[in-house]
């Protein structure tokens, strides 16, 4: 796990070794054990090493082939490099690390492209690679690990980060109007862009290649994509074995490590049963628990403290258990580091998994993370109560759009946005984006089973990949790498074959209950159904009791609805009510006030919009009016 740049004169100009390690320095914290450059006059990397694998000067990237042919800068985990090394032997190559990282560059001077195939694991990589006097990007199938670039016509500019690309002194900061539109209606961004104006994100499962003197080759390739497509004809107690088998499979294949590795464990079945399956092979093996102070919270928020059930587990499995408790004061004094870190905003109120990640480091490198389940296995039923009563595809689109607008809705854009706000390129719509990421993969309808398999998928490219991006980010800050076992290569296929009919109990039971209902929440929905990823619970029943592998799904939340209309009512006064707030350049102040008064009063719960605007707030002090590069000022 590491953090990578570089830079590519296409045009043939020298590439300055100054800014390329300006690049690589300011992510320091994703590689803190060591440096490394490489250039070849107009063509340079840089690497930051976070060392897991084979801990010596050997594994000291940037790395080339014997023959100086291929040159490689990589970030990430190949969990099936010791198998593709046996073949790559056999085929003539010679090996003088225990790396991945050696392997990956093998794999790709004898595949070319076509390794990608190959690879079970995360990764983001650059390769030069002299024969065809080309830069290639890769990106993982799932997305796990980022890769950023930005590219103007004659030079390629790429990083695990974008505070990296913003040292290059050609690229200056302007926030992407269509991507403000997404993160302001999804609280996300669908496309591959980011709020910074010109730099993209390469999508998961894509390459990326970039010729050497001809600005009009860069060429993107998808090279995979999930397609959720029942098997027939199985019992569901074949499903529940393999599903078993799978599990187990991915946990030990990504336990590979020489540094000790540890687990996140909240009170619900997927963390619970990774640490189990973990725990077995390490009698040190040390779990992490996020909790909340409740003593000011009210109603569902009291059951958001998973402390309790992560003990019993940690008790259980015979961990070494450490704990942090969040209180409201927490997120105020982090939210400059957070959001500098984070840098391209996404889902969720994301810093608890700042302060478990903080503690996890200061015991091991990589921890073990549950997410995946959900998302592949139907684990949020509440959802798919729209999938399942539709009179034709466009009635399920309309729907299941205006449901993931989870901030702003289309018509109160107008009211929200300044003429700034909006810009002059107005991209992509809202729609069209949320539509394309839809029918990125064809999907046959023929029943409500077809319509949760496209929610599953829509999901899984959209919620789940923005967590996993800010899981990076937020991990990384901490030099500690995550491993999500559920996104192994062979589970992952498994999954999708797996029928709609064993992820969720009968279909017209979930379309029974009412969302729109006051107070209507996924735990209540859970203890009327019973539903949710129904053949994982039964796979992995024999890892966790009974009681958990059977209890409602639980979010990784602290009680902000409370917090923001209590403790932290005047430090959100303080930056969005202030008459100085820079992010009313882009925002109606007048409408997202009114907004924010809803909450207040307790109106409406307007948490996620009130978490957003902070966010864009800081970033605004940060990216636009501080020091672009650093935003060292805000980070005192």
């Amino acid at each position: 796990m590491c953090g990578i740049a570089g830079i590519f004169n296409i045009d043939g100009r020298p590439v300055s070794i100054n800014v390329l390690k300006r690049m690589t320095d300011i992510v320091s914290h994703r590689g803190p054990d060591g440096e490394g450059f490489w250039t070849n006059s107009f063509v340079g990397f840089g690497h930051r090493r976070l060392a897991i694998i084979d801990l010596s000067p050997l594994g000291h990237q940037p790395m080339q082939t014997s023959d100086g042919s291929c040159v490689i800068t990589y970030n990430g985990e190949i969990y099936n490099f010791q198998n593709l090394r046996v073949e790559l032997e056999a085929k003539g190559y010679s090996f003088h690390s225990r790396t991945d990282t050696e392997v990956l560059l093998y794999a790709y001077r004898e595949w070319g492209e076509a390794c990608v195939h190959r690879l079970n694991g995360m990764f983001a990589f650059a390769i030069w690679d002299a024969r065809r006097n080309c830069v290639v990007l890769a990106r993982d199938r799932y997305g796990i690990k980022p890769l950023y670039y930005h590219f103007d016509g004659s030079t390629l500019l790429f990083a695990s980060e974008i505070k990296s690309i913003l040292q290059h002194p050609d690229v200056d900061v302007r926030v992407d109007a269509a991507a403000l539109s997404e993160y302001f209606s999804f609280q996300n961004i669908f496309s591959d862009r980011t709020l910074f104006d010109g730099i993209r994100l390469l999508p998961a499962a894509h390459t990326l290649s970039f010729t050497l003197g001809d600005a009009a080759s860069a060429r993107a390739r998808r090279y995979w994509d999930y397609s959720f497509c029942e098997e027939r004809g199985v019992a569901e107690g074949d499903y529940v074995e393999e599903l078993r088998r799978l599990f187990v499979e991915a946990v030990n294949r990504q336990l590979v490590s020489d540094v000790e590795v540890g687990s996140y464990l909240s009170g619900g079945i997927d963390s619970g049963a990774v640490t189990s399956v973990a725990a077995k092979s390490n009698r040190d093996f040390k779990t992490f628990t996020a909790g909340f102070d409740l003593s000011s919270a009210s109603g569902l928020e009291l059951g958001f403290d998973e402390r309790n059930k992560a003990e019993f587990l940690s008790n259980r499995y015979k961990t070494e258990h450490y704990e942090v408790v969040l209180k409201a004061g927490d997120m105020e004094r982090v939210m400059p580091r957070l959001v500098w870190h984070l840098e391209d905003l996404r889902v969720g109120q994301s810093y608890p998994n700042y302060y478990v990640a903080r503690l996890a480091s200061r015991f091991v490198k990589v921890v073990l993370s549950g997410a995946g389940g959900d998302e592949l296995f139907a684990g949020y039923p509440w959802r798919y109560y729209r999938a399942i009563v539709n009179d034709d595809p466009e009635t399920y689109l309309n729907k299941y759009y205006r449901y993931w607008q989870r901030l702003i809705p289309d018509d109160r854009r107008d009211a929200f946005f300044t003429p700034l706000g909006v810009g002059d390129d107005k991209g992509a719509a809202p729609y069209d984006t949320f539509r394309s990421v839809m029918n990125g993969t064809p999907f046959e309808i023929r029943g409500p089973e077809d319509y949760v398999n496209r929610s599953l998928y829509f999901e899984i490219k959209t919620f789940l990949h923005g967590l996993l991006v800010v899981e990076d980010k937020l991990s990384m800050a901490h030099s500690v790498e995550t491993r999500v076992p559920f996104l192994d290569n062979e589970l992952v296929d498994f999954a999708m074959r797996v029928p709609v009919r064993y992820k969720l109990k009968n279909l017209s039971e979930v379309a029974r209950l009412n969302e729109n209902e006051p107070g209507a929440k996924p735990e209540r929905y859970f203890n009327q159904t019973g539903d949710g990823k129904l053949v994982l619970r039964k796979a992995l029943e024999v890892y966790v009791p009974a009681t958990y592998a059977a209890g409602a799904k639980q979010g990784f939340s602290a009680p902000d609805a409370s917090w923001f209309k209590g403790e932290s009512i005047e430090y959100i006064r303080g930056l969005l009510f202030n008459r100085r707030a820079l992010l009313y350049d882009f925002v109606d102040r007048d409408t997202a006030q009114a907004l924010m008064n809803e909450h207040f009063s307790g109106a409406q719960n307007r948490r996620l919009l009130i978490w957003s605007l902070l966010c864009f707030e800081w970033w605004c002090r940060i990216f636009l009016e501080g020091d672009a590069a650093t935003g060292a000022v805000h980070l005192k």
